[in-house]
């Protein structure tokens, strides 16, 4: 999440066109003292100050109002709480992160923009944030990823129904009017947290007002699974959204940011990027039916073992007066009926369909090409990619709060 998020904010130092916030400037006498102590474990001033200093220079912030620097400050506080608990989850299942994985992880980051890791140390000083508060957040980052995907990881399985319906629900979402949406999402699931969430979108959007980019905002305050990929949630239907969302989304005619939105678990921020009219879709595929002249289910299926795609298949139907290979192509899906639509959908391109019966005898198809016409559709393996990616991002959205909420958390003046 962290990789890209510097790049512009970097441009900006290098340039010499930012200035530092002076975020300690505000609490001079208590930057030594303990902030909040996370089972035990204490959080000073002062690492709250070089974490909100890192967060206004990642939103681009040049000149925070004093009240923008108290939103982020809060923001900090909390960033810092959970890093807290996620180390001391990744202790407890004995997850070590080396610096080495921490030195490449900031070469990654630097390398994207065109610098190298010394590089963008300079630039971290310069805009006067401590590099160790990137380091720290980072070596939490690469802890937790390591304890999701060890423990859930294997345990998740996207099944073929799951990736049909995701597939056929973008399907039909291409033949109704469509919008092209960033979010940002603030969870917020009780009253006083909604109301501390709407200050937040207000400071948010004096950013993005401001000029700092939607993308870099989602990845460093979105809970939604977009936030990975800067909030891009691609071309949605209204019916694809929550309908408070929705309604918002429909009335706005210009591109720009909405106002904020609450919902029932807390506040959406949306970057509304344009709409398109539908596309009629259809899928057309290319096939080779492979049949066997004598009806025997076991020499078809024999055949099919050893054909692994659709030019094998025809192959071995030339040698083999007991096979006919009939090549099928650019047929529209839509009119192979419900049960022949069914088999080949379950198939992968250069595999065979189930044994099904054929002009008296029996027969399985291939399926060589697979495409749509009007906007692409992900593939299935993309389609399963995205389902992984969104069902673990979930389970750690999660896994993060049961452990705040299981936490004891004594902050100061609480």
């Amino acid at each position: 999440m962290m990789k890209t998020l510097l790049a512009s904010a970097m441009v900006a130092v290098t340039a010499g066109s930012f200035s530092a916030p002076a975020v300690a400037q505000s609490e001079p006498q208590t930057i030594e003292g303990i902030v909040a102590i996370v089972n035990d474990q204490p959080l000073s001033y002062s690492d709250v100050r070089e974490r909100a200093s890192l967060l206004l220079l990642t939103l681009g912030a040049q000149q925070p109002t004093q009240e923008q620097i108290q939103q982020v400050t809060s923001q900090a506080l909390d960033e810092l709480i959970d890093e807290k608990l996620q180390l001391q989850e990744a202790s407890e299942y004995e997850v070590e992160v080396s610096d080495e994985d921490i030195n490449r992880s900031i070469s990654d980051m630097a390398r994207q923009s065109g610098l190298d890791r010394d590089g963008l140390v300079n630039v971290l000083l310069s805009a006067g944030v401590n590099p160790s508060s990137l380091e720290d957040q980072m070596r939490a980052e690469i802890a937790w990823r390591r304890i999701m995907g060890g423990l859930y990881g294997s345990r998740i399985r996207i099944s073929r129904n799951q990736i049909d319906e995701a597939l056929e629900q973008q399907r039909a979402s291409l033949t109704k009017v469509q919008y092209h949406l960033d979010e940002l999402f603030l969870y917020a699931p009780s009253e006083e947290e909604k109301r501390q969430a709407l200050r937040g979108a207000a400071t948010i959007i004096e950013q993005l007002e401001a000029g700092a980019p939607f993308s870099l905002a989602a990845q460093r305050l979105s809970s939604a699974p977009t936030a990975a990929s800067g909030g891009d949630m691609g071309w949605v239907s209204l019916e694809d959204i929550d309908p408070l969302v929705a309604e918002v989304v429909q009335d706005m005619d210009t591109t720009g940011f909405s106002e904020p939105i609450t919902v029932s678990n807390g506040i959406y921020l949306i970057n509304y990027k344009g709409k398109r009219d539908p596309d009629e879709v259809e899928t057309r595929v290319d096939l080779v039916r492979l049949a066997v002249t004598d009806g025997s289910e076991d020499a078809l299926r024999e055949a099919a073992s050893s054909a692994s795609s659709c030019e094998e298949a025809v192959d071995a139907a030339s040698g083999n007066a007991n096979l006919d290979a009939a090549e099928i192509t650019d047929v529209r899906i839509e009119d192979l009926g419900v049960e022949g639509q069914n088999m080949i959908n379950e198939v992968e391109i250069g595999q065979p369909t189930q044994v099904f019966s054929a002009s008296g005898t029996l027969a399985v198809m291939y399926v060589c090409d697979r495409r749509q016409s009007g906007a692409a559709l992900p593939t299935r393996d993309e389609m399963e990619d995205r389902l992984f990616a969104r069902e673990l991002s979930m389970i750690s959205e999660r896994s993060l709060r049961n452990l705040r909420r299981d936490a004891t958390i004594i902050q100061r003046g609480s």
